[in-house]
């Protein structure tokens, strides 16, 4: 830093003193002498900057989201998870799969969707040829358990969005199928929930998204499975229409 922009933060500070206090403060009455600070040599300020580098390129994968969504605070749901849940699945994903939160078992594993909600995605997403382990990623809008598998509130959500941009932009998806209203909500900040939006084709930032049933919600209604197989029927259909070969390399 040149000394001249040091006396002109000394003066600032001087002046904010002096407010605040109603009158001079006698530390602050006489300037120091400043000198520039000695500037760094060229090959250490380009060592500087490729650390730099190297360091936001590693916060940019999805392991490195994945380590600082392990060591999150940012929200009171941290205080009673057993670990947090990042997210699973393939890394260079043809769809993201968005639901709304851990559960238990989700909790327990540090996995999402691994309980019996988890296997009726599963069984969802291969009857259009996806799979977590050739062609999707699996994500929740909050990455810790809510208390007895509530709904998040809006600032734990609102906490947790940036690991969910983050993801999205480190993945690359090609299109979004978003399970129950928790996640289609909060992805695109509206009130509108699955019932008015399931099976509509949305787009969020160029990225063409799909919403249907969270599988708990199946789980508890059955008589919704026919209205979700017309949904994921919909989402199939504009899959289709990014790359016929979309699902060349499935399996279960």
């Amino acid at each position: 830093m040149k000394k001249q922009e040091k006396s002109i933060i000394f003066n600032l500070i001087k002046t904010a003193s002096q407010y605040a206090l109603g009158h001079e403060d006698s530390d602050l009455a006489v300037e120091p002498a400043f000198e520039d600070d000695e500037e760094l040599p060229a090959q250490e300020t380009q060592s500087v900057q490729e650390s730099q580098t190297a360091q936001e390129e590693k916060t940019s994968t999805i392991s490195g989201i994945s380590q600082k969504i392990k060591g999150c605070k940012r929200c009171m749901l941290c205080t009673g998870r057993r670990q947090a849940v990042p997210g699973t699945g393939c890394e260079t994903p043809f769809v993201l799969v968005i639901g709304e939160g851990p559960g238990e078992e989700e909790d327990i594993q540090g996995l999402p969707f691994v309980g019996p909600a988890g296997k009726l995605l599963d069984k969802m997403l291969a009857a259009i040829q996806l799979s977590r382990n050739t062609n999707c990623y699996i994500a929740n809008i909050v990455k810790c358990r809510p208390p007895q598998n509530r709904t998040p509130f809006p600032e734990e959500a609102e906490a947790c969005r940036p690991f969910l941009d983050a993801q999205i932009a480190a993945l690359k998806p090609k299109a979004i199928l978003c399970a129950g209203s928790t996640a289609v909500k909060n992805l695109f900040h509206t009130n509108d929930g699955v019932m008015k939006l399931h099976g509509k084709l949305l787009d969020y930032k160029g990225i063409p998204v799909v919403t249907t049933y969270h599988p708990s919600a199946l789980l508890r209604a059955p008589e919704n499975k026919k209205t979700a197989w017309e949904d994921l029927k919909i989402f199939r259909a504009e899959l289709l229409k990014i790359s016929p070969d979309y699902h060349k390399n499935f399996s279960v």
